[in-house]
C-alpha cells in the first residue's frame, strides 16, 4: 500500500470546508447581509423577513431525512454534488425574483439543497476520521461558514453600493456562480470511503479491532448487535436531538437578524453592520477547530455546555440597550463559538452510533435541528413586529441557550463516550 505523510482525509476535510462554505455560508448565512436591501426593494415587513428565513429552513427540513437513504443508494459524493448545483442555480434565479412569493419558492429550494449537502458532508467526515480525531476533522470542515460570512460581509455591501438599490440581485448572482464552481470541485475531490483509496480512517492504528465497525458500510454488524446498540443509544439520540433543536432555534435568530437590528434598531450604516458581520466570520473560523479539538480532550458534553453558555452571553448583550464595547463583546462571543455545536455534534453522533449509522442519525437529529431553525426566525420576526425591535427576540434566544447549558451538563450515554 502506498503511504503518504498527508492523509487523504485532509483532502476530504478541505473539500468539505468548501462544501459548507457554499451550502450554509453562502446559501444561508449571507441572507443576513442581503435582507435589509431586499426588504426595501420588495417592500417586506419584519414578519415577511422572518418568513424568508423560515421557508429556507422548511426546505432544509424536507431534505434532511432523505439524505441518509440517498447517500447509501447513490453515494455521498453524488448527493453532495447534486445538492450544491441546486443551491447555486436557485440563488442565480433569486437574483431575478420580482415578488415575495417567487422569492419564497426559490429560497425553499436553496434550503433543500443546503440540507442535502450539509448532512452527508458531516457524516462523511466520520468515515474518514477515527474517534479520537473526529472533533478536529469536523471542526475544520465547519469553518467554511466563517469564511463565507467574512466574504459576504465585505463583498455584499461593495456590490450593493456599486449597483444601486437593486444591487442585491447581483450579489445573489455572484453567490450562485461561486456555489456552482464549488460543486464541481467537491465532485472531483470527495470520495465515499477510505477504502476507495486503500486507507484506514485518519488516526486509526493498523490492525485496530474497530476497523470493520468504524470504516463505513461494511455490513458486518449483526442483527443482535444492532438491536442492542439501538436500545442503548436511543436515550442519547433523544438528548442530542433536543440539544440540536435548541441550537437551531437560538443561533439562527442572531444570524438572521443581527445585521438588520444593527441597522434599524441601533442606526448603523449597511457598511458598518457589514463590518460587524465580517468580524463574526473572522472569529468563527477558529470556532470549529478550537472547540471541536477541545471536545476530543475534555469530552463532548462539557464542550457543548461551555459553547451554549458563551452563546447565551452573546444573545443577552444583543438584547440589552447597550452600545459600544458591549456590541463588540456580543459579536465576539457569538463569533468565537459560532460553528462549534455542529462540529461537536457531528463528532458526538459518530461516537455514539459509529460512522456506519452516522448519516441516518445525523440526518434525524438535523431534522429536529431544522424544526428549531424554522421556529426561530418566525417567532423572532413576530416578536420584533409586535415590539418594534429585535431586543425581545434576542432575550428569548438567551433564555433557551441557558436551557441548553443545563441539558448539556446532564447528557448521559450508556455507551460510555462523551
Amino acid at each position: 500500500m502506498h503511504k503518504s505523510r498527508f492523509h487523504y482525509a485532509w483532502h476530504i476535510a478541505w473539500a468539505g470546508m468548501l462544501c459548507i462554505f457554499a451550502c450554509l455560508g453562502l446559501g444561508r448565512f449571507a441572507l443576513g447581509m442581503l435582507l435589509p436591501a431586499m426588504g426595501k426593494s420588495l417592500a417586506l415587513n419584519y414578519a415577511q423577513m422572518g418568513l424568508v428565513g423560515t421557508v429556507n429552513f422548511i426546505g432544509y427540513l424536507v431534505s434532511v431525512l432523505a439524505c441518509g437513504p440517498l447517500s447509501e443508494r447513490f453515494g455521498y459524493r453524488r448527493v453532495i454534488f447534486s445538492a450544491l448545483l441546486v443551491i447555486g442555480i436557485s440563488m442565480m434565479l433569486i437574483s431575478r425574483s420580482a415578488s415575495f412569493n417567487l422569492l419564497m419558492v426559490l429560497y425553499f429550494l436553496t434550503g433543500m439543497g443546503s440540507g442535502a449537502a450539509n448532512v452527508p458532508m458531516m457524516a462523511l467526515v466520520s468515515s474518514w476520521f477515527a474517534p479520537g480525531k473526529r472533533g478536529k476533522g469536523t471542526g475544520f470542515v465547519v469553518i467554511g461558514s466563517g469564511f463565507a460570512i467574512l466574504l459576504s460581509g465585505w463583498m455584499i455591501p461593495l456590490i450593493n453600493s456599486a449597483n444601486g438599490p437593486e444591487g442585491w440581485r447581483m450579489s445573489w448572482l455572484v453567490l450562485g456562480v461561486i456555489t456552482v464552481t464549488v460543486s464541481f470541485i467537491c465532485f472531483l475531490v470527495l470520495r465515499d470511503d477510505p477504502r476507495d483509496k486503500g486507507l484506514r480512517p485518519y488516526g486509526q492504528p493498523a490492525g485496530s479491532p474497530e476497523m470493520s465497525a468504524e470504516a463505513g458500510n461494511t455490513g458486518s454488524v449483526s442483527a443482535a448487535d444492532e438491536k442492542r446498540t439501538g436500545r442503548s443509544n436511543l436515550g442519547a439520540i433523544i438528548q442530542m436531538a433536543a440539544l440540536y433543536f435548541l441550537f437551531g432555534y437560538t443561533y439562527v435568530i442572531y444570524a438572521t437578524f443581527i445585521v438588520t437590528s444593527l441597522i434599524q434598531d441601533r442606526g448603523f450604516s449597511e457598511t458598518a453592520a457589514g463590518g460587524f458581520w465580517s468580524w463574526i466570520g473572522l472569529l468563527s473560523i477558529v470556532s470549529g477547530p478550537v472547540f471541536g479539538g477541545l471536545s476530543d480532550r475534555i469530552g463532548r458534553k462539557w464542550s457543548l455546555a461551555l459553547v451554549f453558555l458563551i452563546q447565551s452571553v452573546a444573545y443577552l448583550l444583543a438584547a440589552l440597550p447597550l452600545s459600544g464595547f458591549f456590541i463588540y463583546l456580543s459579536i465576539g462571543c457569538y463569533g468565537i463559538v459560532a460553528w462549534s455545536v455542529p462540529s461537536i455534534m457531528a463528532a458526538l453522533v459518530g461516537d455514539v452510533v459509529g460512522p456506519q449509522r452516522a448519516a441516518r442519525v445525523f440526518g434525524l437529529i438535523t431534522f429536529v435541528f431544522a424544526m428549531g431553525q424554522i421556529a426561530g426566525p418566525a417567532v423572532a420576526g413576530l416578536l420584533a413586529e409586535h415590539s418594534g425591535s429585535f431586543h425581545s427576540s434576542f432575550l428569548m434566544a438567551a433564555g433557551f441557550a441557558l436551557v441548553a447549558v443545563v441539558l448539556s451538563v446532564a447528557f448521559r450515554n450508556r455507551g460510555g463516550c462523551c
